[in-house]
């Protein structure tokens, strides 16, 4: 289905900017929709944990069979699940306290997942503050990929040869998300360059990852040999990171981006006219973590997961009324619209 956008009416009158965010936040505190669902969480992370648990207890009944590498494939699906849920810590949508957010986020990042919470939710809030920013969202920022066309002419050499080719070459190098998400989380760990924790906090997320990293190892050396070994890491983390990248791939790849000379966006237009939903039901609500609704989620970051999709509807009609363009469509769609974005920042670099 093609993408919709909330269109302007003829009735109500336009709000002023700086007041367009208040009457909406007032609406959704009015339906209690900011208010905590702990036992909806409770119930998600003890379910999510219990099926991980035994998959990992598969691997060791299974041992030292190809089988066992099938074993990779739904482990790779949960590790993504429990990585929504310490997003979701990150941004205290779990808890009212600060220490057991903080807490949810070391367990599931580092010493589940191999991922820094700390170095996660440090990136993850400077992308909320300013979504699609040059100056400020570092997911923007240039990398192995570029995402404007002024980025693009900087590139020489190799780097320039993926950005006329990143188009195509951006779902084969998701398979390396995982390892580089844990390449950064040490790196992180290790240095002080952007990160102000220190002592105690420092030495628990190193600790953590250290554990996890061993019981890594321990896990796929003592069940299976070396090649069998290499091969169900190998699946597991790129599954891992191909499933990761492509929940968060179509939420602001080919949106509007910020001016930084230009005028500054009160907290709505900022957060909806950089965002896409993509639409679906329950499947893509599961397989997508919530994150399908991700106008909402920027506009409340702390609202309980759940929640999302009820307030969904709420959000759409305000956009209509205010006048602000509400972007939503298909799951194939808002690839291809990414896709597509990513192609023509690398146009110039393919002529001649």
């Amino acid at each position: 289905m093609p993408e919709t956008s909330a269109a302007p009416p003829r009735t109500r009158p336009r709000l002023e900017r700086a007041d367009e965010f208040a009457p909406l936040l007032r609406q959704v505190k009015g339906r209690e929709l900011l208010a905590r669902r702990t036992g909806w969480y409770a119930a998600g992370i003890a379910i999510d944990l219990t099926v991980f648990a035994a998959l990992v207890a598969g691997v060791v009944l299974v041992g030292d069979s190809w089988w066992t590498i099938l074993l990779a494939v739904p482990l790779a699906l949960f590790s993504t699940r429990i990585a929504f849920f310490g997003h979701d810590a990150g941004h205290s949508q779990i808890a009212a306290s600060r220490r057991v957010n903080r807490g949810l986020g070391l367990v599931l990042g580092n010493l589940l997942l191999g991922m820094s919470s700390a170095w996660w939710n440090d990136k993850h809030n400077r992308h909320h503050a300013n979504p699609n920013h040059l100056d400020k969202d570092p997911d923007v920022g240039e990398g192995v990929m570029v995402w404007t066309q002024a980025q693009a002419a900087k590139r020489v050499g190799f780097a320039r040869w993926l950005t006329r080719n990143q188009a195509r070459l951006f779902f084969p190098l998701l398979l390396l998300e995982g390892i580089a998400l844990k390449v950064a989380s040490v790196q992180m760990v290790a240095s002080d360059k952007g990160w102000d924790r220190q002592g105690r906090a420092r030495f628990v997320e190193g600790l953590l990852l250290a554990l996890h990293l061993i019981g890594y190892v321990a896990l796929l050396a003592t069940t299976m040999s070396l090649g069998k070994a290499l091969l169900f890491a190998f699946v597991h983390q790129a599954l891992f990171g191909l499933h990761l990248g492509s929940v968060f791939a179509p939420n602001h790849k080919g949106m509007e981006m910020p001016d930084p000379a230009g005028e500054r966006w009160g907290h709505l237009r900022r957060q909806v006219l950089t965002s896409r939903n993509v639409r679906g039901g329950r499947v893509t609500d599961w397989m997508m973590g919530g994150l399908n609704y991700q106008i909402e989620h920027h506009l409340f970051p702390s609202m309980p997961r759940p929640h999302l999709r009820i307030v969904r509807p709420v959000v759409q009609q305000y956009c209509a009324e205010t006048g602000v363009r509400y972007t939503e469509t298909g799951l194939i769609d808002s690839y291809r619209q990414a896709l597509t974005h990513m192609h023509e920042v690398g146009a110039p670099l393919r002529k001649g």
